[in-house]
Order: C-alpha cells, then sequence, then structure tokens
C-alpha cells in the first residue's frame, strides 16, 4: 500500500455535488449504482466475489489481533466531555424526535424478549458487513498479485495509541461535541469503512447495509434510491469524520436472499443482490440534522416531549416509555390518523406496520382519564 494515501488532505466535504450517471434507455439494462463511483465499487466487489478464493492465515490472524487489541489491550481514549453529556448516534439521524427525547430523559430501553428468527436476522446483518470488512482487506494485499492492476478502493487506516489500524468500527469510533445555536450537541458513532479511491486519493465514507426478505428487495423495482433513514445516517457520518478530509459517500446494500444458484447474465442483472447509491453531502443536510438535534435537547429542557410519529415506531427502542408518556389527546389523535391511514392508498406492507404499532400502543397504554 502506499503509505502517502493514509492521511492525503483532500477537499472538505460538500464542495462537489453528486453527477448522477445518465438515465439508461428502456432496451438497457439499468445501472446497480447511481453514480459512477458507485458503479466502480459495485464492479470491484463483482470482480473480487466471481474470483477463485483466496486464503491467507497471517491476514486472518492479523484481524483477530486488532480486533483483541481495540477491545482489551490498546483502546481507544475518546473525548467524553462533561459527566451526564446527552450523545446522538448517526443512526439515529432520523429516528422519531419521541424516541429520541426519551433516550435524552434515561428513560429505560426496551427490555421485551424478540422473535429468534429477528435475533438471527440481527446477528447475519452484523456478519455480513464484518465478511465485506474482510473482503476489503483481502483486496488491498491480493488484488495487484491477482489481476495485474492497482485495487480501486482500499481501506483508509488510523492510529490508535501509536498502532494503525483499518478505519472502521471500534477503530473509527470518534466523539464530536458541536457548538449549535449556542447548545453543545454531541454525536457519538463508528462507521463501516471509510476506503481511498486509489484514481484520486479522495476518501469515501462507505455504509454496509443488508437485505434478507426477498432477491426482489434490491432489484429496480424494489430498490430506487437509497433509504432516507440511510442517506442521514451517512451525511451525519460525513459531519462526525470532517477533520479526517471526508469528500464522498455511499451506501451498499448486499441481499442474503438469491434468487438461484445459477443464473444467466440476464436473469442476474434483472435480480442484483448487490446495489449502490452515493450519497450528496452538503452542509444544509448536515445543518438539517443538527436541528432537529437541536429541537429534541430544548424539549429535554422543557420537558415537553416532541410529537409522536406513529410510522417510525417499529424500530423504535423506547416503546414501552413512549407509550407510557402519550397523553390521552394524543393517544385519540394517533387512533385518528391510523383510521385514516387503514382507508388510504397506502402500500399494504406499511399499513400493516402502522396497524401493529397501534396494536402495541393499545394494549400498553393506560387511560389517565379513567
Amino acid at each position: 500500500m502506499d503509505t502517502t494515501l493514509m492521511f492525503k488532505p483532500v477537499n472538505v466535504l460538500g464542495t462537489n455535488r453528486t453527477k448522477t450517471t445518465e438515465t439508461a434507455t428502456e432496451t438497457e439494462t439499468p445501472e446497480r449504482g447511481n453514480t459512477e463511483l458507485a458503479n466502480r465499487i459495485l464492479a470491484m466487489f463483482d470482480k473480487w466475489h466471481a474470483h477463485k478464493e483466496i486464503w491467507d492465515d497471517q491476514l486472518d490472524a492479523d484481524i483477530h489481533r486488532w480486533e483483541m487489541e481495540i477491545r482489551k489491550t490498546n483502546r481507544k481514549r475518546l473525548p467524553w466531555g462533561k459527566k451526564g453529556a446527552k450523545y446522538f448516534s448517526p443512526s439515529s439521524a432520523n429516528s422519531d424526535s419521541r424516541e429520541l427525547y426519551m433516550k435524552m430523559m434515561k428513560e429505560p430501553r426496551d427490555q421485551e424478549e424478540g422473535q429468534a428468527h429477528q435475533g438471527r436476522w440481527r446477528r447475519m446483518g452484523s456478519a455480513y458487513g464484518d465478511m465485506l470488512q474482510r473482503d476489503l482487506l483481502f483486496i488491498e494485499k491480493h488484488w495487484e498479485k491477482e489481476f495485474g492492476e492497482k485495487p480501486p478502493f482500499i481501506p483508509y487506516y488510523v492510529e490508535v495509541n501509536g498502532r494503525r489500524y483499518p478505519a472502521w468500527e471500534k477503530y473509527a469510533q470518534e466523539i464530536k461535541h458541536i457548538e449549535h445555536n449556542g447548545r453543545t450537541i454531541s454525536i457519538l458513532g463508528q462507521c463501516d469503512g471509510i476506503l481511498v479511491d486509489t484514481s484520486t486519493g479522495e476518501l469515501v465514507v462507505l455504509e454496509i447495509k443488508s437485505k434478507q426478505t426477498t432477491s426482489a428487495q434490491t432489484g429496480f423495482y424494489s430498490m430506487k434510491q437509497v433509504g432516507e433513514d440511510h442517506e442521514r445516517q451517512t451525511v451525519l457520518y460525513s459531519e462526525l469524520y470532517a477533520d479526517y478530509g471526508i469528500s464522498k459517500a455511499v451506501v451498499l446494500y448486499g441481499n442474503m436472499a438469491k434468487k438461484s444458484w445459477n443464473m444467466v447474465k440476464e436473469d442476474y442483472e434483472s435480480n442484483p443482490d448487490l446495489r449502490a447509491f452515493e450519497v450528496e453531502l452538503t452542509d444544509e443536510g448536515r445543518m438539517e440534522i443538527l436541528d432537529k438535534f437541536e429541537q429534541v435537547l430544548i424539549a429535554v429542557e422543557k420537558q415537553q416531549p416532541p410529537k409522536f410519529d406513529i410510522m417510525k415506531f417499529t424500530f423504535n427502542n423506547y416503546k414501552e416509555a413512549t407509550v407510557k408518556s402519550l397523553t390521552s389527546d394524543e393517544y385519540d389523535e394517533i387512533f385518528a390518523q391510523v383510521e385514516r391511514i387503514k382507508r388510504s392508498r397506502m402500500p399494504q406492507w406499511k399499513k400493516n406496520g402502522v396497524v401493529t404499532a397501534w396494536e402495541y400502543i393499545e394494549s400498553k397504554w393506560e387511560d389517565s382519564r379513567l
């Protein structure tokens, strides 16, 4: 690896707007990525995964040693700030403000037992990200030997207490305290990866997401753009890692459900299991998220809970506390909203999520008027 790339300065994020690739004609198979950068990352993984599998015991041993070090013998020291500081995370950038309020008020997090398949689902999603991170390290070390050219992207590295690690997960965990409109907003997070584009030296945030339900989830009909929550999460990473000189970001979707083991080229092209979307990183996008967090802090100061959003209740980690905080007027308003949604043209799968959320609320809420 060219060590000059490790800390190469690049333009501050947000100066160049994302250029989307031209729309394919009706007779062409659409590109799986929305920009040239996204498609280059996809092409790299496709080439690597279609190639014979490479074995490297030393590299695998290094990966496990790094993991042990960062957890046990070489832990990263972070600037935690004042005692009692309240932290937001990039993954909460699109969360319901009511949920964030409950978290900031130190209400208890849900401890309910889930279903067995949900536990496996979460673990498989984490394992998928681990697999791609391992692949990136193997690509860095073995690509040139296998293909006679330098790899298109390689991991960026950070130093932790004088030791060098790939820039992802606990190695890249950061805390940033941001002064925003007179308040301190603290961001705590760790990304899935920061890559070096070897053709330009630019740094690219990589966020990895998994799909598992059906092979159609990453098809062109079901997936037309990056998810809003994933987009906002990645935008906030650009703020967290602003000192690194991040200039680009890509969300990569991997689907663990496959249509078939054997597929002809045309079949795979219409049922891709890997998609990628470059995310536009702007100051406006970052300020919008910081403004949201600021409003949550104001609500905490006044002890006035923000408006509840039933559309985001499924992945609320403070369901019980949230429901307990609902007033009778809010409860009636939510009931009316659910009835409107039932009669609306909203996709059935979205309606199902709302109905399930309402059933939970109905079963847990206690009417203070009784």
